[in-house]
């Protein structure tokens, strides 16, 4: 019998233990798309406790939390930090087959040099062990990402963001950590929902011009987009109920504008022919600047209504979506393509059911000199689990090449998550192992080393433009 999380975790055949030993483990981290707090790490934050790092925002674990009974005020609400922490304790080892089970525990021992199994026994043990190293250099944010090997992050932020940490970063000397804001325009996108007009003036106040009409709105929207790209900024993020395609006329989208800055009612018509118009202007402005485009969608967001009045969004109140949306992937990527303006994309869905389609729709757009120019993400949020990645890796092996997939990313506002480009690695190294030791790939280690270190991180540092060190 294996012991629990030993140095061959996850590695079940020889080729693996290597291909992740003298491979995968030593490659740095391009963490090319999370939410982390670039305020954060400029100003070295400090952590109080394990609460405030592994809990704060983090809706996966209030989900598990919530799964067990508890009650509310010991997940979000108003109980102490150390409250919180044992009731999360108390939950971690009825979650056996859960990432979060395994991602805790890879946290607890790289960063706290602990093997403890993490359980209301043990929670005292942990919270004072954790309380203590958490008040050492290595634990402030720029500690974690110097032992985790980061060699860059791409933030999330909004086009009215003025990104002045990351000019202070860009600017600070002692900063070695490459920070690239990535522009999510969700916002400007949202024209059915209430705060529309109100945001609207505020992008115009951020671009310093008005915004009348719908030329008006993509002016403004170029000028943050130029601004971003002044920044370094080398990517834009969409978080799509589900990927539009409806054209609509000139005029019949301007009465639509004009409906959505008057706060009136939006057809569900007008506001996917809307999305539509915005979606085609974004690829093509990121497609001049050399942009990557990444499409989120499929979630169905906060389906509990009376924990939404109470928590906003974000809270763990999300669900997969079950709608298909592949023939509007094709006809939006389709028509980027037939102009030569289609940007390096990422499709992610969050509903696993559309892993085989979306290989396929890549392998319909790849060429023009870029090397794996349209990807199929990383498994996302719900998917982003041992079978999930598994899964991936072999359908994409399957229906397309597999040798220029971009690797892993930990879409966490967490800094002690960087454990997860681990437990990637280690999954991608044991799927490898298997082909090899079952006769369907060659032990040419040579190649397979530089496979490795290739999905772990230099295809992504190449598709991102960020120097590319080992």
């Amino acid at each position: 019998m294996r012991t629990f999380m030993d140095e061959q975790f996850l590695l079940h055949t020889d080729t693996a233990k290597i291909l992740y030993h003298e491979h995968g483990a030593k490659m740095p981290i391009i963490d090319y798309h999370c939410h982390i707090n670039p305020a954060e790490i400029m100003e070295n934050r400090q952590f109080e406790n394990i609460t405030q790092a592994w809990l704060g925002a983090d809706h996966y674990k209030w989900r598990l939390i919530r799964t067990m009974g508890v009650e509310e005020q010991y997940v979000t609400g108003s109980a102490s930090d150390r409250e919180k922490f044992q009731k999360f304790a108390e939950t971690l080892p009825k979650c056996i087959g859960s990432p979060i089970y395994h991602w805790t525990h890879l946290e607890l021992k790289r960063y706290f040099g602990s093997d403890l199994v993490i359980s209301g026994d043990t929670a005292q043990e942990i919270w004072d062990l954790t309380a203590e190293e958490l008040k050492s250099e290595s634990l402030r944010v720029r500690g974690i990402i110097a032992q985790s090997n980061v060699q860059a992050v791409g933030t999330t932020d909004d086009p009215i963001d003025t990104l002045s940490y990351h000019k202070a970063l860009r600017d600070d000397v002692t900063n070695a950590l490459i920070v690239s804001p990535t522009m999510r325009p969700d916002k400007a996108m949202n024209i059915h929902k209430a705060g529309f007009p109100a945001y609207i003036a505020q992008l115009a106040e951020a671009a310093g011009v008005g915004i009348e009409t719908l030329d008006d709105l993509k002016h403004a929207l170029l000028k943050r987009i130029d601004f971003f790209d002044s920044m370094g900024c080398k990517a834009s993020d969409h978080g799509l109920d589900f990927v539009p395609y409806r054209l609509m006329g000139e005029a019949e989208l301007e009465a639509c504008f004009k409906k959505g800055l008057a706060g009136e009612a939006i057809t569900p018509e007008e506001c996917e022919a809307f999305q539509t118009e915005l979606m085609l202007f974004f690829g093509r402005a990121f497609a001049e600047r050399g942009w990557v485009m990444q499409l989120h969608y499929g979630v169905q967001r906060n389906c509990n209504d009376m924990m939404f009045d109470r928590l906003g969004p974000d809270t763990g109140f999300d669900a997969i979506g079950m709608r298909n949306c592949g023939r509007e992937i094709v006809d939006f990527l389709n028509a980027l393509e037939r102009e030569n303006a289609l940007p390096k994309t990422i499709l992610y869905s969050i509903n696993p059911h559309d892993d085989a389609m979306l290989e396929t729709i890549i392998g319909c757009f790849q060429g023009g000199g870029v090397r794996g120019k349209i990807q199929h993400g990383v498994p996302w949020w719900f998917n982003d689990t041992k079978h999930g990645m598994e899964s991936q890796l072999v359908s994409l092996a399957s229906l397309g090449v597999l040798g220029t997939f971009i690797g892993m990313l930990t879409d966490s506002r967490s800094f002690l998550s960087y454990t997860r480009h681990e437990y990637f690695r280690r999954i991608l190294c044991n799927q490898i192992g298997k082909w090899v030791e079952s006769g369907e790939y060659p032990r040419d280690m040579g190649a397979l080393g530089e496979l490795v270190e290739d999905i772990s991180y230099r295809n992504a540092a190449r598709y991102f433009g960020y120097p590319v060190l080992v």
